[in-house]
């Protein structure tokens, strides 16, 4: 079943990629831009909100149209870097795709899950392949509500009926807040105090679903989850760091599951002594995840091209056990998926164009069992640090269990 899978997963890859760089050459790589850079060519297509105050300050680049998205941010400085990925081409082109539009940035909004029979990708018995697949509306092209906003955070609203593969009818509610975190909450939340000699932006996302229907949602009938990715950009010397609980396999399970596009090479993944180390060299597309028994509630990146350290937290429930299960087949166990991701792109065969090239980190909600006006909130926080090389260094094995 795993071998089919692969080959099915490597046909649709490739279909995918050929259909995208048709049109556009993301072989050729563009300057990279800053913050202000980035801002200013969003600007011409979208309407961006900004949040934080005063030039060479933390900011952040939310799209209404891409659906509350994060699309970038910056630590601020003389430089402003800018730290998530934009599909600059497929922005600037206007039009809407089919299948998917990857607009890209840091933090987007999107339901699970995306396979099986409790999908919401798929209609009932089509085929789970690349001409069937369909990004629902509401996570793609639907702009999302402004309902509040200030210099700090801005809230979105989103009302919209789907249904999955097994024709069960969801009526929904997405409430998503972005909120901009200051340097004292960061220490706090880290439990960690910051020397002022490194630079930090830092936001969260709060997104809550809720049922607005008249029938609870059931196991029977499919569940969703809320599920966040984040779309960064790639070096050469960019590696994703996963801690893990450690324990038997006989207990706890596997520790990593890599099997999403087929073996991942020895020298891309290594797991020791609690970590995983995952290469996001964008060379190579290649996906990781974890499941509830091994996961921890942080995750994060180290760049030594630009000695950057990206965390992300997010809240996982205790005892929480049942996460939707998004591969493209007909699930035995439609419950046991992964709770956080990591996925390098890269090219789908060799001589052939990636996607981006880009890396993720994501994070999911349990499966949501919810009864009519029942609501679940899942917070997905991003921070990114900047600045002296060796207390970077020194707060990623802190917080990440190592650093390289």
């Amino acid at each position: 079943m795993k071998a089919k899978l692969a080959i099915l997963i490597v046909f649709i890859v490739v279909t995918f990629n050929q259909m995208a760089c048709s049109r556009f050459d993301s072989s050729k790589p563009l300057k990279e831009m800053t913050f202000p850079q980035d801002v200013a060519f969003l600007e011409k297509h979208v309407e961006v909100i900004t949040l934080g105050q005063g030039p060479g300050k933390p900011k952040v680049a939310i799209v209404p149209a891409y659906q509350g998205r994060v699309m970038t941010s910056t630590v601020g400085g003389s430089k402003s870097p800018s730290h998530g990925w934009i599909n600059r081409e497929l922005i600037e082109a206007g039009r809407n795709d089919p299948h998917i539009n990857a607009y890209g940035g840091e933090d987007r909004f999107w339901l699970g899950p995306e396979g099986g029979q409790f999908s919401i990708f798929f209609k009932k018995g089509d085929p789970f392949d690349l001409e069937h697949w369909q990004t629902p509306a509401l996570i793609d092209t639907r702009p999302y509500e402004v309902i509040t906003k200030t210099d700090r955070e801005v809230t979105f609203r989103h009302e919209a009926k789907i249904k999955n593969y097994s024709d069960t009818h969801f009526l929904i509610r997405i409430d998503r807040t972005v909120r901009l975190l200051d340097r004292s909450s960061i220490d706090e939340l880290l439990d960690v105090k910051l020397p002022p000699s490194i630079d930090i932006v830092a936001y969260e996302t709060e997104n809550i679903l809720t049922n607005i229907g008249d029938a609870a949602w059931t196991k029977h009938g499919g569940l969703l989850s809320i599920w966040i990715l984040g779309m960064y950009k790639h070096s050469t010397d960019t590696t994703v760091l996963v801690p893990y609980v450690e324990g038997d396999e006989a207990d706890l399970g596997p520790i990593v599951n890599a099997d999403y596009f087929g073996e991942v090479p020895a020298e891309r993944l290594r797991v020791k002594d609690g970590v995983i180390r995952f290469s996001a060299d964008g060379k190579y597309r290649s996906k990781i995840g974890l499941s509830p028994k091994r996961a921890k509630s942080i995750l994060g990146s180290y760049d030594a091209t630009r000695q950057l350290l990206t965390l992300v937290q997010y809240n996982k429930p205790k005892g929480a056990t049942n996460y939707v299960n998004s591969m493209w087949e007909l699930q035995d166990e439609p419950f046991n998926g992964d709770v956080v991701n990591s996925y390098n792109d890269g090219p789908p065969s060799p001589g052939a164009k990636p996607l981006g090239p880009f890396y993720e980190l994501e994070s999911s909600s349990p499966a949501l069992e919810l009864k009519p006006d029942e609501s679940s909130t899942h917070i997905h926080r991003t921070i990114h640090m900047q600045g002296d090389k060796a207390a970077i260094q020194r707060l990623g094995k802190a917080l990440l269990g190592a650093i390289e």
